[in-house]
């Protein structure tokens, strides 16, 4: 479990570590992510050999924290350092000459740590807990270039849509410990009845808050505000992948009736994210838009019943997006910082090896074979089509893998035509180090998925020509659709809607984002009100409290004072007649016996 734990310790330390030792940074970031990956990679080596792993910490009463390796983890904890290191590489070029780089590649780090400890969590508090820090994190890497305008709304917005998403993760979790009494992972999936219902629905909530599904999708596309190499890991394998992860994990709890609606909730975000992505007018925004349409797909699998079909996808789509982000980014700095696909335009030439490797991860990503997402592509399709909702499910499959077709080809087409000028890329040795090796991963994935149905011991979907041949001819006739007609004229009348994501996001702005941050204004002038009473009431009774002290000086402890001093005076005017002379006492004692005759003669006179 040792080796197992450095996949969580290696990026933890580094985030650390980058605080104290400031100037090497970038190779802190490197390393914790590369013992990640040494970590990950030898685990894997041995789960399939056989071996497991758990371990127990101390955590609350009756619920420890537990780390379980088994081959499910094993596979997700590789894709997550995979990604990671390769993404860390690549960012050490894209920050060359940039400011800020302590603070990158620490939250950057802590982000993958996050991950990982989510991928491989026994029990549901410590999986909470690395949902909770992947959503920290990412506020922190969308809004990194907070000084830019738009870009802290950006990251506020995200964190607003997902937050309101995560809430179904608590309730679920709670109706879970308080159904089978304990916290453990695998021991609640067993829960039935209602509860696995209410459960199930609410995981599937807080899974499509953060895959960006309809109608969460909006925040995903104005998170490409934060920097290129948080778009690739955020899209590929952390934040965006959690609530993949987190359904695949949990799929033997959820019931029939929860699987249709995600499977639904999948296809209608593959169909309505993917015309968006088609109406985009900016890289980057294109490539989220497809990242949800992609998890719409994994969605689409879960609910048709086949968990390895998702994970198949999974790993292929971390591959092939995490390479088409990195192929974006150096465009970007090609094109003097600019996304929009009209200042791009010819930049694919001037850097046609960069250009090669995005249009690898391009085909790979439209399932043109024999690249990864070729037998990805076809596992979901075949699973769409064998499951009871065939009818709804293989339809909108084939739909987003036209779709997908349209959208890269339109995009590889712009990227390719017009002239060859562009500038230099600063820090291309380091930036394409990372994307060579993510873009050839993604061609060759596809050989290694039976190897992971394998060491799953779940089979993939029975494939049959006619499936195969159907998702085929979507993704080629995308392809020509997509390079030969631009794709504003084939949205035609849906153009407008699907440039602004068909107003889910406003809807969503309107009835959780606004709501929220007006209430949150709310209560922070409530509370300032309630400040101004506490601190004005101790202000008054400090004040109080000095006048009653100076009340009590000059007053009765003045009082007090003066009879103290005249007592005193007296005592010391009476010690001072007490001399001890006898001469002089017995002329007092005379004085006072001539002083009593005086009294007595006046006396007698008197009477």
């Amino acid at each position: 479990m040792t080796i197992a734990a450095l996949t969580i310790l290696g990026p933890l330390a580094a985030a650390a570590l980058i605080l104290v030792l400031r100037r090497v940074a970038p190779a802190l970031a490197v390393a914790g992510t590369g013992v990640s990956l040494a970590g990950a990679l030898l685990t894997l080596v041995r789960v399939a050999g056989g071996a497991r792993y758990e371990a127990v910490l101390p955590g609350l009463p009756e619920m420890p924290l537990r780390l379980v390796v088994e081959p499910l983890t094993a596979v997700l904890a590789a894709l997550v350092a995979v990604v990671s290191f390769f993404v860390m590489v690549y960012a050490v070029g894209y920050t060359t000459g940039e400011g800020g780089k302590v603070r990158f590649f620490s939250v950057m780090s802590l982000f993958a740590a996050a991950m990982q400890t989510l991928v491989i969590a026994g029990d549901w508090v410590l999986l909470l807990a690395a949902w909770e820090v992947i959503g920290f994190a990412s506020f922190l890497l969308i809004g990194f270039d907070f000084e830019r305008a738009g870009v802290g709304r950006a990251a506020l917005r995200a964190f607003l849509y997902t937050r309101s998403a995560d809430l179904g993760l608590y309730v679920a979790i709670f109706v879970l410990i308080s159904r089978t009494g304990t916290s453990e992972v695998s021991a609640t999936l067993g829960a039935g009845g209602a509860a696995a219902v209410a459960a199930g629905l609410l995981l599937l909530l807080a899974a499509m808050g953060k895959s960006a599904q309809t109608p969460f999708h909006g925040w995903l596309l104005d998170a490409m505000a934060g920097p290129t190499p948080v778009s690739a890991l955020l899209h590929s394998a952390t934040l965006v992948a959690a609530g993949a992860v987190l359904l695949i994990r949990a799929f033997p709890l959820l019931p029939p009736t929860v699987l249709v609606v995600a499977g639904v909730a999948g296809g209608l975000t593959a169909l309505v994210t993917g015309l968006t992505a088609l109406a985009q007018r900016d890289l980057k925004r294109l490539l989220a838009a497809s990242t949800a349409s992609q998890y719409g797909l994994m969605l689409l699998a879960v609910g048709a019943g086949s968990p390895v079909a998702a994970l198949f996808h999974l790993l292929a789509h971390a591959a092939t997006k995490s390479s088409l982000f990195l192929g974006a980014g150096v465009f970007q700095h090609a094109a003097a910082g600019s996304t929009d696909l009209a200042d791009l335009e010819g930049v694919g030439r001037a850097h046609r090896r960069v250009f090669l490797a995005f249009v690898v991860a391009g085909l790979a990503l439209v399932g043109v074979p024999p690249l990864s997402g070729f037998f990805s592509k076809d596992a979901i399709l075949a699973a769409s089509f064998a499951s009871p909702a065939a009818w709804i499910l293989a339809p909108l499959a084939l739909a987003g893998t036209l779709l997908t077709g349209l959208y890269v080809a339109r995009a590889l087409r712009l990227l390719w035509r017009g002239t060859e000028e562009a500038g230099s890329v600063a820090g291309i040795g380091w930036m394409g180090a990372g994307l060579a090796v993510l873009a050839a991963l993604s061609a060759t994935l596809g050989l290694a998925l039976p190897l992971v149905a394998d060491l799953l011991g779940a089979p993939a979907p029975e494939e049959t020509l006619l499936v195969g041949a159907a998702g085929l001819v979507a993704a080629l006739v995308g392809l020509a659709l997509g390079w030969r007609i631009p794709g504003f004229r084939l949205l035609g009348p849906l153009l407008g809607p699907s440039e602004r994501g068909f107003r889910t996001g406003g809807g969503f702005d309107g009835l959780v984002a606004r709501p929220a941050l007006s209430a949150a204004r709310a209560l922070d002038l409530f509370d300032r009100g309630v400040h101004a009473v506490v601190f004005g009431v101790a202000r008054a009774g400090l004040a109080l409290a000095s006048a009653s002290r100076v009340a009590d000086e000059r007053g009765l402890d003045g009082v007090i004072r003066a009879l103290v001093r005249g007592a005193r005076s007296l005592g010391g005017r009476a010690r001072r007649l007490q001399s001890g002379l006898v001469h002089r006492e017995l002329l007092l004692a005379a004085a006072g016996g001539a002083l009593i005759l005086v009294f007595l003669a006046v006396g007698v006179i008197g009477l």
